[in-house]
C-alpha cells in the first residue's frame, strides 16, 4: 500500500478541465493529456505509458489519435544523446489553444464592462433589445474603443439614442476610422484649419477714376 502512495501523482491544471469540455473529450483522452502535460518532452513509448496511467495499449492509442485528430497534440522526430530517431510529444497546439480561450474570456469580460457602462451614462438598465445592438455592433467588428467614444459623442450631445449612435458609429466606419485616434485627429486638424486668405484684387480706382 505503501508503495502505491509513493508513486508519482499527475499534476490537474484547471485549463485542462476547460479544453476537456471544449472538445468532447473522453475520460482516456482527458488522463492521456494529463499524463502529456506532466511528463513534457518525454519520448511517447506506449508501453511506459500503460504502466503509468494503468491503461491498455489499445485504448492510449486510441486517445492518442483523437488528440493528434483534435491538434491538441503534435509529434516531433528528433534524435537522443545516441543519435537515435525518437518521438516527442509537443505540447504547443495545446498552449495556444489555452490562450486562445483565455483571450476570449478576457474579451467576454470586457464586453460586459460595455453593457455596464451604457447603463452607467443613460442612468438606467439597459434593454433587451439595446443589449442586442450593441451585442451587434462588437459582432460586426466596431471595436469598443469605438462604441464607447461614440456614446460618450451622443452624451456630449444629449443624445442617449443607440440610433444616433448607430448613426455615428456607421459615419466613422464609412470614413475608415479604426480607432479614437483617427476621430480625434481629424477633428483636431479641422478645428484648427487656418482660414485661407481671400484673394485681394491688386486694382487702383484712383487711376481709374482719373481715366
Amino acid at each position: 500500500m505503501n508503495t502505491v502512495l509513493k508513486e508519482h501523482h499527475l499534476v490537474l491544471p484547471t485549463y485542462l478541465v476547460m479544453i476537456v469540455k471544449k472538445f468532447g473529450l473522453n475520460f482516456d483522452d482527458f488522463i492521456l493529456l494529463t499524463y502529456f502535460w506532466n511528463y513534457k518532452e518525454e519520448t511517447f513509448d506506449v508501453n511506459i505509458v500503460t504502466k503509468v496511467l494503468k491503461l491498455k495499449e489499445n485504448e492510449i492509442l486510441t486517445s492518442f489519435n483523437t488528440l493528434l485528430s483534435k491538434n491538441l497534440i503534435r509529434i516531433n522526430t528528433m534524435k537522443d544523446g545516441n543519435g537515435k530517431r525518437v518521438e516527442v510529444v509537443d505540447l504547443d497546439p495545446l498552449y495556444q489553444e489555452i490562450d486562445m480561450m483565455f483571450q476570449e474570456e478576457k474579451k467576454e469580460e470586457e464586453s460586459k464592462d460595455v453593457y455596464s457602462i451604457f447603463e452607467s451614462e443613460f442612468g438606467r438598465p439597459i434593454s433587451s433589445m439595446e443589449y442586442e445592438i450593441i451585442h451587434a455592433w462588437l459582432e460586426k467588428g466596431f471595436s469598443e474603443e469605438l462604441i464607447l467614444g461614440a456614446l460618450k459623442e451622443a452624451v456630449y450631445n444629449g443624445v442617449n439614442n443607440l440610433r444616433y449612435i448607430d448613426k455615428i458609429l456607421y459615419d466613422w466606419q464609412k470614413k475608415g476610422y479604426k480607432s479614437m485616434k483617427d476621430v480625434e485627429k481629424v477633428s483636431f486638424s479641422r478645428n484648427n484649419k487656418v482660414a485661407e486668405p481671400k484673394e485681394l484684387f491688386d486694382y487702383n480706382w484712383l487711376d481709374d477714376n482719373e481715366g
